[in-house]
């Protein structure tokens, strides 16, 4: 077998590969796109960071490839989907750059707070400017955290060592999981409105892209620091840079940015920002430690048939994996609906497998559902392996339960979830021997594909209604693919589930919000 490695990757990472039993190292960092499509056509294996773009052409011109596998976490560069639809595994190393990435954060705030990197240029330009360059203490400041995963809770550790207050926003972190690090937790307004320093430790969602805008830079605290070492676009930059000018935010240190590399932009060209280029997990330790993670999790799977850390495919042989495979579909379907309807941290999930599921080992469909729920909030933090013990990490109470007599379904999976002292229950089975369906959904029955772009509302049965939600959508000029209707007479309600060709985009979603008798729209994507 063969295994191309088509970015940089540590000595250790690269002697595994060399070590292992029949299989054929091809170490070729940096090649010429022509050259890397020649190359990747006959190989089993891929190793990547952030350089290689493994596309839908990749993917269709790699007709032996097996396995993907990114030494680090991020897979922005991966086309996930078209890899899991040709049955090639694609590999991460979540945890692997937390403390690296945690350490930078912290590094980036001491030097935009004492003018570090200025302050050398300008010795090297033979100039001793100790006035120019007054800094400000750390000691005793607030410093405001936005996303308390693994790295946000690294940084909090660190700065309380540095004695700051720190405040810390998460809609998805239970106030009891953070005080015991010294955070109390805020709304993010709050945040804005009393932080000396914010730092960004989320991965860049559609809830979360552009989280600092404009609006965002008016409810801050006038001369506050801004640090990103977390992802691009998390920050309007084209704000960003108007919010400095106006002295709004005193100084920005920023390790990501909207474009990599950010040619041309204005950013760079300001006295009061500090740039580094994309380091937040370059350590000599860091990059040890997700090479040999990696080149041992993919010789593994080569030799063995073993997947560890796999983003699209549970930790289970080959012949339980096309037993289950259908209702893994379903069970991570299910999760990520529950994590997208629900309002505020969760609580406790409780999952039923009802009638012939029962028989069969459920774990992997445990891990599926779990996965589905963390995915929408964590990214690609989050796979098959971690996701229970992150489940656990952050207070999600889990309990199972299996009962042989089906009910109005042959096989039924039935998964509620509490969040907020709001309870939700859904629930799906399999049509004919493949295809998922969600069938209930709280009080309300139905028979829905869940995959795609969806748009789930709750609005009152009256006439006219369905016809203006289809309307409005289409001045949109979003196509609507597939329509839900599940009815609950006695209330005199209807949930509606459509399915768009495209994402519903938030003007359409609040011209949604806005009709006669819509009580609430989610935008959905599963």
């Amino acid at each position: 077998m063969k295994v191309l490695i088509s970015d940089n990757l540590h000595a250790h990472g690269v002697a595994i590969f060399e070590q292992a039993p029949n299989i054929e190292v091809i170490n070729r960092p940096g090649m010429p796109p022509e050259e890397f499509m020649e190359v990747v056509q006959d190989v089993d294996g891929l190793v990547i960071r952030s350089a290689t773009k493994v596309t839908d052409k990749v993917l269709e011109v790699a007709s032996r490839l097996k396995v993907v596998g990114r030494a680090g976490t991020g897979l922005d560069n991966v086309n996930i989907p078209e890899a899991t639809k040709r049955g090639i595994v694609v590999m991460n190393t979540p945890g692997g750059n937390t403390v690296t990435t945690g350490e930078h954060a912290i590094s980036m705030m001491l030097a935009l707070a004492r003018n570090i990197p200025q302050a050398a240029h300008s010795m090297r330009e033979g100039r001793w400017e100790k006035k120019r360059f007054q800094g400000r203490e750390v000691y005793n400041k607030t410093l405001g955290i936005i996303g308390l995963g693994r790295i946000g809770t690294v940084v909090a550790g660190r700065a309380q060592g540095l004695k700051m207050r720190i405040l810390g926003y998460d809609p998805f972190v239970k106030k009891e999981m953070v005080t015991s690090c010294g955070v109390e937790l805020v709304t993010l307004d709050e945040l804005f409105a009393r932080s000396d320093f914010i730092t960004l430790h989320t991965p860049k969602t559609k809830d979360t892209a552009h989280i600092i805008s404009r609006e965002a830079f008016r409810k801050m605290k006038r001369g506050v620091m801004l640090i990103n070492c977390a992802r691009g676009g998390l920050i309007d930059e084209e704000a960003l840079k108007e919010a400095l000018e106006e002295g709004i935010v005193a100084g920005a240190a920023l390790d990501v940015f909207e474009q990599e590399p950010p040619v041309g932009s204005p950013l760079l060209l300001m006295g009061n920002v500090v740039c580094t280029p994309h380091l937040g997990a370059s350590t000599e330790e860091a990059q040890e430690n997700v090479a040999v993670a990696i080149a041992e999790q993919m010789v593994d799977y080569l030799l063995n048939g073993t997947v560890k850390n796999a983003v699209n495919a549970p930790s289970v042989s080959g012949e339980v994996l096309n037993q289950l495979r259908p209702y893994l579909t379903l069970a991570e379907a299910l999760g990520a609906f529950q994590a997208q309807i629900a309002e505020g941290p969760i609580d406790s999930v409780n999952i039923e497998y009802i009638g012939e599921i029962s028989k069969l080992d459920t774990t992997p469909l445990m891990h599926s559902i779990m996965k589905g729920l963390l995915y929408p909030v964590m990214r690609d933090e989050v796979n098959y392996v971690n996701a229970p013990a992150i489940a656990k990490d952050r207070g999600i109470h889990l309990t199972e339960t299996k009962v042989e007599s089906a009910e109005d379904f042959t096989t039924l999976i039935r998964l509620t979830v509490r969040a907020a002292q709001k309870e939700n229950i859904l629930a799906g089975t399999i049509f004919g021997r493949y295809e998922p369906r969600l069938v209930r959904i709280n009080a309300f029955r139905l028979e829905a594909v869940p995959e795609g772009h969806m748009l789930f509302i709750y609005n009152t049965d009256r006439p006219g209604v369905i016809g203006a939600i289809g309307t409005t959508i289409g001045n949109h000029k979003i196509n609507i693919a597939r329509m839900t209707v599940g009815q609950e007479k006695e209330r005199g309600q209807n949930i509606i589930l459509l399915t768009t060709d495209t994402s519903v985009t938030p003007e359409c979603l609040a011209d949604v919000r806005a009709l006669p008798h819509v009580a609430s729209a989610h935008p959905l994507e599963l």
